[in-house]
């Protein structure tokens, strides 16, 4: 139990387990998975290597965290030589032959990927499983790629605070993966981005060749003379060198992709618990104070 003290009594007054915080800062009540709900299948845009496994146990955790008693689990969309890299249609079967209903599969991109959601919508067809949108754009991502920025010293960590960072970016390239339609619903993350940084930001493919160069030009061309790229992507779905190759020919430093960032676990859920039809506050949005 938690006490607090009230004025003009001479002990604190118990307030029962659990009871809720009161205030703008309060954690949003999590709510309840109805009984009998189906599972969720995170769905991984990759093989099972040992990297990216660490990776997504890393946000499976996030998910347990933000929803305790959830029952997920993480599929890959490639097969590996890994004995723990079950694939997405491994699992649907798995659910299917135990009778259990067929889980929502929740796609670990941050925009969308045409090839991969396909690709994933055909597996679901065969076994009644829902698919999921991607996860965004949100704020959230937007938060999650500032603050990658931030830690490469490419932005400042707040714009509230009054110091600069000399090395920081005067531009940013948000470069998704998934030909030109992923960059175009960047752009929307791209905005929100823009607004948090104070300097322009220009979405691009990463996997278009010459997408980010082209980028980094524009940038350039209207005044930016230290232009930064920013992968939006989680991490399974692109590979290191190829960031490493594409920020190299742009003549810009890069930031690391999003990874486990807290937020892509809260978005996991959101996702998961409107497929369920379950009343929920909006991640990344205020709460009204009480």
């Amino acid at each position: 139990m938690s006490s607090a003290a009230t004025p003009g009594t001479p002990l604190p007054v118990r307030t029962p387990p659990g009871s809720p915080a009161r205030g703008r800062h309060r954690r949003p009540e999590r709510p309840e998975i109805p009984e009998g709900a189906p599972a969720l299948l995170l769905a991984v845009p990759a093989a099972a290597e040992e990297e990216v496994r660490r990776l997504v146990d890393e946000i499976v955790s996030i998910v347990r965290g933000e929803q305790p008693g959830i029952d997920v689990t993480a599929g890959y969309t490639a097969a590996s030589d890994d004995a723990d890299g079950v694939t997405v249609p491994q699992l649907l079967a798995r659910a299917a032959e135990a009778g259990r209903p067929a889980p929502v599969v929740v796609p670990l991109l941050p925009g969308p990927d045409e090839g991969s959601l396909a690709a994933l919508h055909e597996i679901a067809a065969t076994t009644g499983a829902v698919v999921t949108e991607a996860l965004g754009p949100h704020p959230l991502l937007a938060e999650a790629v500032h603050v990658r920025l931030s830690e490469a010293g490419l932005a400042r960590a707040d714009r509230a605070r009054l110091f600069s960072v000399a090395t920081a970016a005067d531009g940013v390239i948000l470069a998704a993966v998934g030909g030109e339609e992923a960059a175009q619903a960047a752009g929307i993350t791209g905005v929100l981005l823009a607004a948090r940084l104070a300097v322009p930001v220009v979405a691009a493919a990463l996997d278009v060749p010459g997408s980010v160069a082209a980028a980094a030009e524009h940038l350039r061309e209207t005044g930016a003379s230290r232009p930064a790229l920013a992968p939006f992507v989680i991490g399974p779905e692109a590979d290191a060198e190829l960031v490493r190759t594409v920020a190299e020919e742009a003549g810009c430093p890069a930031a690391e992709p999003l990874g486990a960032y807290p937020a892509i676990g809260r978005l996991i859920v959101s996702m998961y618990l409107a497929t369920l039809g379950v009343a929920q506050e909006q991640p990344g949005r205020p709460v009204p104070a009480v």
